[in-house]
């Protein structure tokens, strides 16, 4: 059985530090005159009544985008495997859809790329690979391998991607050059992606 709307949960990620940024919070930083957050809640609210952010900075700001904002227990920026474990855990449906803050040029076919590879009968997690690249932080995931991902923190692992593809992972194929999976890290990034 195909998953269909709004069967799922959505985690956007926006904790991270944006070192590369010069310390700026990259999910309000200004794209086509809107933070890049509000691209990706224009995507995905239509589709989700339980949209969450990961956020540990600006929380106000970034509630407009969401039903629930989310913030890691663990200080100093401790990357983004803290933030799906409490999106896994506050997730009211049976399925997580992860998008991060700075990819402003995800669009709806690539979320129904995801959910017409997932199976509700046979619920694997699904992940977005360019070439032999995964892209974990494009994925959804079933909310039943929350304890398999809590083993995995506790005994110290940090990769998402290195859990998921120990579980049967189903791969979502996008071209290498694909725009809807470009991540906007630096101020040069920022002024590309402006042209598409």
């Amino acid at each position: 059985m195909k998953l269909t709307p709004p069967c799922f949960s959505v985690l956007l990620l926006a904790g991270g530090q944006g070192s590369r940024m010069g310390g700026k919070d990259k999910g309000l930083v200004s794209f086509r005159g809107r933070p890049l957050i509000a691209s990706l809640f224009d995507v995905v609210r239509p589709l989700t009544d339980d949209l969450l952010i990961s956020c540990n900075r600006n929380t106000e700001q970034y509630a407009t985008y969401c039903d629930h904002i989310l913030t890691d227990d663990v200080s100093g920026f401790p990357g983004p495997l803290t933030g799906i474990l409490k999106g896994l855990t506050a997730a009211k449906h049976d399925w997580l859809l992860l998008f991060p803050c700075d990819a402003p040029l995800i669009d709806p076919s690539l979320v129904r790329q995801l959910l017409d590879a997932a199976s509700a009968d046979t619920p694997r997690p699904v992940m977005v690979r360019q070439g032999n690249q995964w892209q974990p932080m494009f994925s959804l995931i079933p909310k039943h391998l929350l304890p398999v991902l809590q083993q995995a923190w506790q005994s110290g692992e940090r990769s998402l991607m290195a859990i998921l593809t120990r579980h049967d992972v189903v791969a979502v194929d996008c071209a290498l050059n694909d725009p809807r999976l470009q991540n906007i890290n630096t101020p040069q990034q920022l002024l590309d992606l402006h042209h598409y």
